[in-house]
């Protein structure tokens, strides 16, 4: 059973239609990565399946559940803030920035969600997060607050922190972006060594390079639809459609 599955999904912004009938399945272990030009709905998808945006049009299951909504008598129910959250709770999502607590050291925070909203002991989440630290290659930065990190450190402490919350699903939107290019090589490497793990992975990116190394799948998507899909060797060396090309030759120009 997929661990993601999207069905004619839509989204809009007032007059903008951000996602148009996007269908898709990620099945437990796969690394799907999301290519296309800014402004094509590739956020915008990952926010959805996080429950920060509500879809308009199309149904979203999650671990075969149906996402935001329950049914009641025939008819679906709109869930509340509880049961977001608790749907929520499957996917782990890094962002473009950190999103870190600046007062809480990177100890603290990868043990808070733990703590407050699995009610795990003190203990056993300090515990949970110094091997996750350790995992990220950072066990020595636990007692360092945000701004004593790079922006390298600081995203893998993100991740640690998404992961301490024991997802199904790792949503990756564009993690590299914000980084300066010296950093963005140990954030790949962190993400390499999840997939290696079998963890599941959606990953926004604009690193062909990890798409085709690290991706089981390649999604291209433009103006709000997936235009083609395939496998990196498909994507990179094969694309059908003209948009696709184009973007891969504006991409691999700027890259030269």
């Amino acid at each position: 059973m997929p661990i993601l599955s999207a069905r004619k999904v839509g989204k809009s912004f007032g007059p903008h239609q951000a996602l148009i009938d996007v269908s898709l399945d990620v099945m437990p272990g796969e690394v799907v990565c999301l290519i296309g030009p800014s402004g094509s709905g590739k956020t915008t998808f990952l926010r959805c399946i996080n429950q920060i945006e509500r879809i308009d049009a199309g149904a979203l299951w999650i671990d075969g559940e149906l996402a935001g909504f329950r049914r009641i008598d025939g008819g679906l129910l709109p869930l509340g803030e509880a049961g977001i959250a608790r749907q929520r709770r499957i996917t782990g999502m890094v962002f473009q920035k950190f999103n870190l607590f600046p007062h809480m050291t990177a100890l603290k925070n990868i043990m808070e969600g733990p703590v407050h909203v699995l009610k795990k002991p003190a203990a056993t989440a300090k515990a949970e997060a110094m091997r996750l630290l350790d995992r990220v290659g950072l066990a020595h930065k636990a007692d360092s607050y945000p701004a004593e990190l790079s922006g390298g450190q600081q995203q893998r402490v993100a991740i640690a922190r998404s992961l301490a919350m024991a997802p199904k699903l790792m949503l990756f939107d564009e993690p590299t972006s914000a980084l300066d290019p010296e950093l963005v090589g140990e954030v790949l490497a962190v993400m390499r060594d999840l997939a290696t793990t079998g963890m599941t992975m959606l990953v926004v990116t604009h690193e062909l390079g990890f798409a085709r190394e690290v991706g089981n799948r390649v999604v291209f998507m433009d103006h709000g639809r997936i235009v083609e899909v395939g496998t990196p060797a498909q994507i990179m060396q094969d694309p059908q459609e003209k948009r696709l090309r184009d973007f891969l030759g504006a991409v691999l120009t700027r890259a030269d």
